[in-house]
């Protein structure tokens, strides 16, 4: 296991790409499997939550070839098994989206109960209600879901809460299912844009994607395609609340702006100067303190809550006093006894914290608790006196490729070494 060694860093500068996005190439290798033939994917991330993924499919029977720059071939035409079993699900909760084109696609799948990262309950009643409206017969025993059906019939399916997975799981069984489907109070979220935009690609038939309202009419088949992976907004933001409260100047490549509308606002309002193109943008505090922007999280296209943590280290270090609320997930406050413990004042009551910022913080070793929550770790990092030390950095690999030799190329003074 490896740990993360950062010092008190002067402000970013420079250019850094970003990579594909974690939460839109999960669902799309899920998706691979509803193909008859091969698909390319390129710009895809090297992650360790990919890895995993890449593991589940092969060990079904796909085939799959890496090539240059992360190009990954999916064949699943070996497919021979439709299991996706506990040591590979319980790391990743994204692993249950191979239930809903395992089941459209070969007519079963059992598929364990996901694990993942223990940021608050994340249900998975929403993916089996929907399922078996649309025919499955599910059953559930010894942590294992069980889906079995001839050939799923299309439906109605109305969500009670918006639900980014759970509308990725139907929206791929859809694609096969007999008749319409009609996806009701459906997430919005650039990722199942992305994902729909992969099957359209392969032959379904889809309208409404990135609307509350997704229609799918039902095909015979799918071929898989080429297609590349969007980049990565969280990544993005994450390098560009870096910037910020690190006073600095950065430009990030391969983005896409318009799907950071949210995210730009609040670090415009902060006090950042941002300017745009068709696939940058630049961030410049010239050399100033951020100010205090308070935030609150929701689905697509409101603030994200992937974004929740990061905006804490800026609040923690903008002149001010900002507050933060989360109403997404009931548990996503893990990071701020870590931040506490580098002298960030924070104070949680319930679902908000009110921060109020300081100058600077102090080095401290700290843990990563979740994905998001590391993140924010090496953020404060950078602008702590002395040296931070992040353990259980395994997090950080799960959603963010070759994160410290990016942060160094921007000037971060941050190193990866063995946890003895």
């Amino acid at each position: 296991m490896d740990k993360l060694l950062i010092e008190s860093s002067p402000p970013l500068s420079g250019e850094v790409r970003i990579s594909g996005a974690k939460n839109a190439v999960l669902p799309i290798l899920a998706a691979t499997l509803l193909g008859s033939t091969t698909s390319s994917l390129s710009n895809v991330p090297h992650l360790n939550d990919v890895t995993t993924t890449m593991s589940l499919l092969a060990r079904m029977g796909c085939e799959i070839t890496m090539g240059d720059n992360m190009r990954v071939d999916v064949d699943p035409r070996p497919i021979n098994n439709y299991t996706a079993a506990y040591e590979l699900v319980s790391t990743m909760r994204a692993s249950i989206l191979v239930l809903g084109p395992l089941v459209a696609r070969y007519g079963e799948a059992v598929v364990s109960l996901p694990g993942g990262c223990a940021i608050g309950a994340r249900p998975v009643n929403l993916h089996i209600d929907g399922l078996r409206a649309l025919g499955a017969e599910i059953s559930i025993d010894g942590g294992y879901i069980t889906a079995k059906a001839s050939r799923l019939k299309g439906a109605t399916i109305a969500f009670e809460v918006v639900t980014v997975t759970g509308t990725e799981n139907l929206l791929m069984a859809a694609t096969l299912a007999q008749g319409t489907t009609v996806l009701e109070n459906a997430a919005r979220e650039p990722e199942v844009v992305d994902l729909a935009n992969y099957l359209i690609a392969m032959g379904a038939k889809i309208s409404g994607a990135g609307t509350s309202t997704i229609t799918i009419e039902g095909v015979e088949e799918l071929q898989g395609c080429e297609y590349s992976v969007v980049p990565d907004r969280i990544e993005t933001g994450t390098f560009l609340v870096g910037a910020a409260v690190t006073r600095g100047k950065i430009r990030v490549l391969n983005t896409v702006p318009g799907i950071l509308t949210a995210v730009l606002d609040k670090l415009t309002e902060c006090g950042a100067d941002i300017t745009t193109g068709d696939d940058w943008i630049e961030l410049d505090m010239h050399g100033k303190r951020p100010r205090s922007v308070s935030i609150t999280t929701a689905p697509y296209p409101d603030f994200p809550t992937d974004m929740q943590a990061q905006f804490c280290v800026l609040n923690a270090l903008a002149e001010g006093t900002a507050k933060v609320t989360e109403t997404v997930f009931e548990n996503r406050f893990m990071h701020i006894n870590e931040l506490q413990r580098m002298g960030a004042d924070m104070t949680v009551d319930g679902r908000s914290v009110t921060i109020r910022g300081v100058e600077r913080l102090r080095g401290a070793p700290v843990m990563a608790t979740d994905l998001r929550a590391s993140a924010s770790l090496i953020l404060a990092a950078l602008v702590a006196d002395g040296e931070t030390t992040v353990r259980r950095v395994y997090h950080i690999d799960r959603g963010y490729e070759r994160i410290e030799e990016k942060f160094l190329q921007l000037g971060a003074e941050i190193r990866r070494v063995p946890d003895k």
